[in-house]
């Protein structure tokens, strides 16, 4: 079974703050979550891809 992250996990492995991440969510934007009652989670995946979306090749080769 696959291992979901909280938002704090999330906030550590993308240098986020907490509330960035729930502005994201609250403008529908950012990475994609899970809602279940009041918790919040996300798939590593979906972190990842994020991550790999906003990557700057500072040499202008394209990595996608």
């Amino acid at each position: 079974m696959k291992k979901y992250l909280t938002e704090k996990e999330v906030s550590e492995i993308t240098q986020l703050k907490l509330p960035t991440l729930r502005n994201h969510r609250h403008a529908s934007r950012g990475i994609p979550y899970i809602k279940i009652g009041s918790s919040v989670r996300y798939d590593p995946d979906d972190v990842m891809k994020f991550m790999q979306q906003n990557r700057i090749d500072p040499e202008g080769r394209a990595d996608r």
